[in-house]
C-alpha cells in the first residue's frame, strides 16, 4: 500500500497547526553547542544541534513533518540515509528515501545550527530561547521549544529524553532528569559537555535548558529522592529550602511521586518573567517564595505526569495546581480552601474571572487567564463539596495514578470522578456542576455545588 504524508499538525482546538501526525515519537538524543560570542562581537551561528528521533510509524508515511522555527537545517536522514527536505516558517517536511510501513520504527537526524531567540505569545509574553546578562534559559510552553530543536511539538506525543550540551568554560548546563555528573571534566578548550536523561515521558513543551553561571547544589529529601538546584549568581534561593518539605506534603496529598529526581532552577531576573513547571525541575524567575513553590511542585503530577490531551484541557493542569495553594494554607494555619472559594466568588460577574468557562479558553490569548486558573479551582472544590472531603482526597491521588506519565482530556476527568460518586444522586449533582462550573459562561448564581 503506497504511503501517504502525515498530517502538518494535530488540529488542536488552540493551536491547529502545532504538532504533527503520522508518527510517534519514542525518544529525543539532542546534542547541542552553544558557543555565544565574546562581549562586542556577534556570533552568526551561535547554537549548533544534531537532535536524533526515534519514531514510530502510526500510518504508511510518504512524508512527515518536525516544526522547527528560525533555524538552518543542513543535513536531515532517516534510518542513516540521506533524506529530501523543505522547511518553510515552522514546518520542516521530510522525504524518507524510502517509504516508512505503519508499525516501523525509524530513527530521524536533523543537523542544524543558527542564532536561537524567543517567541512571543498571543498575551504578549515571551517564550523559546530566552537570554539575559545572567544567562540563557530555553522555555517552551505553549510552542517554544521549536525554537531550539525540531520535533513533534504537542503534548500529545510524550518522549523520553537525552540532553547534551556543550558550552563555554565557566558555564553550567542544566536539564531536565538526572545528569551524569555534575561535575563534568572539561575539554582541552575548558568547554564542558554536560548529559542529562529524562526515563519518564515528557511533553516538550516541558523540556528546558538553562546556561550560565549557576550554583550547582545536590541533596536527597528524607525518603531518598535526589534533589539537584541551580541558583543564578547573586540570586538567593528564597524558601527552596523548604521544597523537600513541600515535596514531602505533596506525596501525602498526591500520592507516590511521579519521577526519578527533583529540584528547581532559579534564573537572574531579567531573563524570564514567569515560573514554568518544566519537568522534574521547575524554573523560577528569582527567588521563589512558598505558595510559588507549591504550585509547580503540584505540576509534577498535574500536567508534567497527567498532560493535557489539547490545550483546552489546560485547566488540568493549572486548576489542579492552583488547588493545591488553597490546600497548603489549609493544612498549615491559614485560610481554608472555602475561604479562598467564598473570596473568589464574591467578586464582580461582569468580567475577568467569569470571562468564560476554564474547559473552553476560546482563544491562544486566553491559555493562561484567571478563568483557567482560579475558576478552575473553583470547579475542583465544589467537586469536593459534592463527593465529600474523603472521597475527594482519593480522587487527589487515583486520578494522577490512573493517568501517570499519559495524556487526558477533561471527558477523562468528568468520567474519573463519576466513577467515585456513591449513589445516583451525587452524579447528577456532579453533572450539574459539569454543566455550570466547567461548561456555562457568566458567573454562577449560587456558590452551592452544582447549581
Amino acid at each position: 500500500m503506497r504511503g501517504t504524508p502525515g498530517a502538518a499538525g494535530v488540529l488542536d482546538p488552540l493551536f491547529p497547526r502545532l504538532g504533527n501526525g503520522g508518527y510517534d515519537v519514542r525518544h529525543y538524543d539532542l546534542a547541542l553547542d552553544w558557543a555565544p560570542a565574546r562581549s562586542g562581537q556577534r556570533a552568526e551561528q551561535p547554537l549548533r544541534g544534531r537532535a536524533r528521533i526515534t519514531s514510530r510509524a502510526t500510518q504508511n508515511l510518504s512524508a512527515f513533518n518536525l516544526d522547527l522555527k528560525g533555524l538552518e537545517v543542513t543535513s536531515v536522514t532517516v534510518d542513516g540515509r540521506p533524506a529530501r527536505y523543505d522547511h518553510a516558517g515552522t514546518e520542516l517536511t521530510v522525504r524518507p528515501e524510502k517509504e516508512l510501513d505503519k508499525g516501523k520504527t525509524f530513527r530521524t537526524t536533523v543537523e542544524y545550527a543558527g542564532r536561537p531567540g524567543p517567541l512571543e505569545d498571543a498575551d504578549g509574553s515571551k517564550e523559546g530561547w530566552l537570554t539575559g546578562d545572567g544567562g540563557t534559559v530555553a522555555l517552551g510552553e505553549p510552542s517554544g521549544s521549536m525554537t531550539w530543536f525540531p520535533g513533534n511539538h504537542h503534548p500529545l506525543d510524550k518522549a523520553t529524553y537525552t540532553l547534551r550540551a556543550t558550552v563555554p568554560k565557566g558555564q553550567r548546563a542544566v536539564s531536565n532528569g538526572e545528569p551524569e555528573t555534575t561535575e563534568p571534566r572539561p575539554g582541552r578548550d575548558g568547554r564542558t559537555t554536560w548529559t542529562w536523561n529524562s526515563r519518564h515521558p515528557m511533553a516538550s513543551y516541558l523540556a528546558t535548558l538553562a546556561i550560565g553561571p549557576y550554583r550547582l547544589t545536590e541533596s536527597r529529601t528524607p525518603s531518598g529522592l535526589p534533589v539537584v538546584d541551580a541558583v543564578a549568581p547573586g540570586e538567593d534561593a528564597g524558601e527552596l529550602e523548604r521544597l523537600p518539605e513541600v515535596l514531602d506534603w505533596s506525596v501525602k496529598r498526591f500520592g507516590t511521586y511521579p519521577f526519578d529526581s527533583a529540584g528547581a532552577v532559579v534564573l537572574a531576573p531579567d531573563t524570564a518573567g514567569y515560573a514554568l513547571e518544566t519537568q522534574t525541575r521547575p524554573v523560577y524567575p528569582g527567588s521563589p517564595d512558598v505558595g510559588l513553590i507549591v504550585h509547580e511542585t503540584a505540576h509534577q503530577w498535574f500536567g508534567d505526569s497527567v498532560t493535557p490531551r489539547t490545550w483546552q484541557d489546560v485547566w488540568l493542569s493549572e486548576g489542579f495546581a492552583t488547588y493545591a495553594e488553597w490546600l497548603w494554607d489549609e493544612d498549615h494555619d491559614g485560610p481554608t480552601a472555602q475561604d479562598a472559594f467564598d473570596r473568589l466568588h464574591a467578586t464582580s460577574g461582569d468580567a475577568g474571572l467569569w470571562a468564560f468557562p476554564p474547559a473552553d479558553p476560546p482563544d491562544q490569548d486566553s491559555l493562561f487567564a484567571d478563568p483557567v486558573y482560579q475558576r478552575g479551582a473553583m470547579t475542583l472544590h465544589q467537586v469536593r463539596r459534592v463527593l465529600g472531603d474523603t472521597r475527594f482526597a482519593a480522587l487527589l491521588k487515583g486520578w494522577p495514578r490512573e493517568y501517570a506519565h499519559r495524556n487526558a482530556r477533561t471527558a477523562d476527568f468528568t468520567a474519573y470522578a463519576e466513577s467515585l460518586a456513591p449513589d445516583g444522586d451525587t452524579r447528577e449533582a456532579l453533572t450539574r456542576t459539569w454543566a455550570v462550573w466547567l461548561r456555562a459562561d457568566g458567573k454562577p448564581d449560587s456558590a452551592a455545588p452544582g447549581r
